[in-house]
Parts: C-alpha cells; sequence; structure tokens
C-alpha cells in the first residue's frame, strides 16, 4: 500500500514538473523575440504589441517558417517587400541581397521583423487618421492593402465604417478569422491580460 502512495506521489510530482516545465517554456518560446520587436516597433512607430500579436499568428515565433506564397520568417514578409524595403532604404549590400537571395536575408529574425514593421508603417500611414485602424491595418497586411481599402469603402458622405463592420465586410474567410485572431489576441494585452 505504502509502495502505491509513493508510486502515485511520484507520479504526481512528475506531473507538476512537467506541466512547470512545459509553462516556462512557453514563456521562454513566446518572448525571446520581445526585445528585436520592441526596438523595430519603436523605430517604425508601432504598437510593439500589436507587431507581437501578428507575429504570434503568422507563426507562432518560429523563424524557419515558409508560406505557400513564399513568405518567410517571424511575420512572413514577401521577397517583394523585401525589396521594397531595400530599394528605399537605398543600401546596395541589402538591396543586392534581397535580388540573390531574399529568402535568406529575410529568414534572420531581426532583419524580418524590420522589414515587417516597415511595411506595417507604410499600412499605417493610410489608416492613421481613421477611428478602429488595427482591423484595416491587419487585413492590409494579410490580404494586400488594395483589397482592404476596397473592404473600407463607403459610398460619398456616408460615414466610415465601424471596426466590426469593416471586419464583417471581409469577403475572404481565412483574412476574416485572421484578423480576428490578432485583434482578440491585441485586445487582451491592451486589457493587461500579458503576453
Amino acid at each position: 500500500m505504502r509502495a502505491l502512495k509513493r508510486l502515485a506521489l511520484a507520479a504526481l510530482i512528475l506531473s507538476a514538473a512537467g506541466a512547470a516545465g512545459l509553462y516556462l517554456f512557453n514563456q521562454y518560446w513566446v518572448h525571446r523575440f520581445d526585445s528585436l520587436i520592441a526596438r523595430q516597433a519603436a523605430v517604425y512607430r508601432l504598437d510593439p504589441d500589436l507587431v507581437w500579436s501578428i507575429i504570434h499568428e503568422e507563426t507562432y515565433f518560429r523563424p524557419w517558417m515558409t508560406g505557400e506564397a513564399g513568405e518567410v520568417g517571424l511575420m512572413q514578409v514577401t521577397p517583394t517587400v523585401g525589396r521594397e524595403w531595400a530599394a528605399e532604404t537605398g543600401m546596395r549590400e541589402l538591396a543586392e541581397q534581397m535580388r540573390r537571395d531574399p529568402a535568406a536575408a529575410l529568414s534572420d529574425p531581426e532583419r524580418n521583423i524590420q522589414v515587417g514593421c516597415w511595411y506595417l508603417e507604410k499600412i499605417w500611414k493610410n489608416y492613421q487618421d481613421t477611428p478602429g485602424a488595427e482591423p484595416r491595418v491587419v487585413a492590409a497586411y494579410n490580404a494586400g492593402p488594395s483589397r482592404a481599402a476596397e473592404w473600407n469603402r463607403v459610398a460619398p458622405g456616408q460615414r466610415p465604417l465601424t471596426a466590426e463592420e469593416f471586419v464583417a465586410r471581409i469577403d475572404f474567410p481565412t483574412t476574416r478569422a485572421y484578423v480576428r485572431n490578432i485583434l482578440e489576441r491585441y485586445r487582451g494585452l491592451k486589457a493587461g491580460g500579458g503576453r
């Protein structure tokens, strides 16, 4: 009987230690790029919680991820966006690297976050004066700025769409789910839910 109790206690201790280890590893996993996110978000005047929420949804912090359309890295940056960024920065070495092997250049977590934040800032400028800009920015990041502009279009003299009305207009189910997931996570962070 004592042996059975000891075995049950040992199993309980091992289970608790395993759960604690899993929790600690997960905390490390989702926070290991926090300083890079904070630095690049500050450079591009973005909310780091929004950037973090996008990375969480895009790749769950796996920098080696590639997408079906050639997207690369943590923020799933396309080579086209990488080349635009390199051309706009005027850095010849980076422009050449983006031309030769964009996947290698964009696989670096810091470079990927930098380029992703640069692109988000470009999108943000289109909606910065719009109440509830976040869903529009996130939709444009996922489906492209022209599609987001189409979903956001209203007749002359009509009031701007609310965030909820905008999300309801997204006619790509995957983009609508993407936007909702990111906004839910982002709003949870803003409400004090923490990362």
